[in-house]
């Protein structure tokens, strides 16, 4: 099948001629003719499988019929709206809408947080049919009346799954109340799992449901391992791993922001040119770092998970998860960078005892055992072995300490050499304090005058007090005086 073969408009097909591509991939094979038709559509393919321009091409040929050379604004209003979970990903589908809309007088331009908005604000009051948004920077113009989205003829929730189930859902209804009723709403993802897909049978009309792969599936082309190792030594495990193959870039998967940077910069330290890339760093640092990643100029890219969608690196031969993701979804999102469009991958995980109930939720999710294989030197925990073997392990791993713990000190008592009766003398002696007290009786409050007449004796043992003293609740005003 060709792209011709889809029914799409010869501006499209020359655009797509530009860009190299000949026959379509089988997201867009199903994907183009239903939105073509008007029909709203959930699509499920692996990353990587092309389902931006899945989604792009058609939505550029419902709107070439708007399409003008007019410099009013008033003739350019937003039809088509595009909504991104992150930055790299909204850039990446603007390039895409570009590529595509370069023979079509449509206009597009793509906002998102931790820039300045004046530039923004410019370019929208120009007139811009096409708007690829995060859905943050979206509301903020909403709110300073930049943006009117009352003409939207398009929606597209790109990764949807993470738009939904990673805290987008009061933006996105937000978004969704400034819509119009009658419009045509896609969603695309990598995966979908059954919460989001009810909640996404709510937001759509009779949507059509196109899946080019089983759900949360992983590309073929992608070779998977596990190298078991304790929590201290996986910096060094990574080095090791990447001094023994000096060619290869790979991108490096962490959980939180302090641990990437501090990982990139111990990667610098060791010889291995690094970076990273994370929330807290600004539009055009992550874009910089990007770029030079994708030049080659650096070997290794340092991530959190902010990264893990939207980026497009060609031919990238690597993923290592130093930290399992607590996701198992999120795995699939990782691993997708690498083994794209028919190319092969490697997907290595780092994993400790402490992660192995994460590793059996990704083995559970992708519906195989990934393959395991110790690094001589770095050895695993003993107890990586009985790890993740029941549920979540936390609670097993509890009991068996405390089971540890029993079997220990019954060995001390077994080992002593003190009788039984002495032990237990000694033992209740333990419960009477160095004051006298006595913890194995019901606790008595002692009367105000009592404590009072305690505390003095104790503060000046040798030295009475001159006068009476009176009783505290005087000091508060609770008693007249006689």
């Amino acid at each position: 099948m060709s792209f011709a073969d889809l029914g799409l408009i010869p501006e499209l097909l020359q655009a797509v001629a530009d860009a190299g591509y000949t026959e379509p991939t089988p997201i867009q094979q199903q994907a183009i003719p239903v939105v073509l038709a008007g029909h709203d559509m959930m699509g499920g393919a692996q990353t990587g499988t092309g389902k931006t321009a899945g989604f792009t091409l058609p939505l550029l040929q419902q709107l070439a019929r708007h399409a003008n050379t007019s410099t009013s604004p008033a003739r350019h209003p937003t039809r088509a709206l595009i909504l991104a979970p992150t930055r790299e990903l909204a850039v990446q589908v603007f390039e895409s809408v570009r590529t595509y809309a370069r023979h079509l007088p449509l206009k597009a331009t793509c906002i998102y947080g931790g820039v300045d908005m004046n530039a923004q604000i410019q370019e929208l009051r120009l007139g811009i049919e096409i708007v690829i948004a995060t859905p943050g920077r979206l509301l903020d113009h909403v709110q300073q009346k930049t943006i009117n989205l009352s003409q939207v003829e398009m929606l597209v929730l790109d990764e949807a799954d993470r738009m939904l189930d990673m805290g987008f859902i009061p933006d996105i209804k937000r978004i969704l109340a400034l819509l119009p009723v009658k419009r045509q709403s896609l969603l695309f993802s990598a995966t979908f799992s059954e919460e989001i897909k009810k909640l996404a049978d709510q937001m759509l009309k009779n949507p059509q449901l196109v899946e080019v792969a089983r759900r949360n599936a992983v590309s073929e082309t992608i070779t998977h391992v596990v190298h078991p190792v304790t929590s201290g030594m996986k910096r060094n495990l990574l080095v090791h791993l990447l001094r023994h193959q000096p060619d290869t870039q790979a991108l490096v998967f962490v959980d939180t922001k302090l641990v990437c940077g501090r990982l990139a910069h111990f990667l610098e330290r060791s010889g291995i040119s690094a970076d990273a890339i994370h929330g807290d760093k600004s539009q055009s640092q992550r874009t910089e770092t990007l770029e030079a990643f994708k030049g080659g100029h650096l070997r290794v890219l340092v991530a959190t998970d902010v990264a893990a969608r939207g980026l497009d690196i060609d031919e990238l031969p690597c993923v290592i998860n130093f930290e399992l993701p607590h996701t198992a979804e999120d795995y699939v999102h990782r691993i997708g960078r690498t083994g794209r469009a028919g190319h092969k991958g490697n997907a290595v995980s780092l994993v400790c005892a402490e992660e192995k109930h994460w590793l059996a939720d990704i083995q559970k999710l992708i519906k195989f055992e990934i393959p395991q294989q110790a690094v001589p030197g770095f050895d695993a925990e003993p107890e990586f072995d009985e790890a993740g073997h029941h549920g979540r392990g936390h609670k097993n791993r509890t009991e068996a300490a405390a089971h540890s713990d029993g079997e220990r000190g019954g060995a001390a008592a077994r080992k002593s050499s003190k009788p039984a009766g002495k032990s237990a003398k000694s033992a209740g002696k333990s419960l009477i304090a160095a004051d006298g007290f006595d913890f194995s009786k019901p606790y008595i409050p002692a009367t105000s005058s009592e404590l009072i007449t305690a505390s003095a004796a104790s503060t000046h043992p040798s030295h009475p007090p001159q006068r009476p003293l009176r009783p505290v609740a005087v000091l508060l005003g609770g008693l007249g005086r006689k």
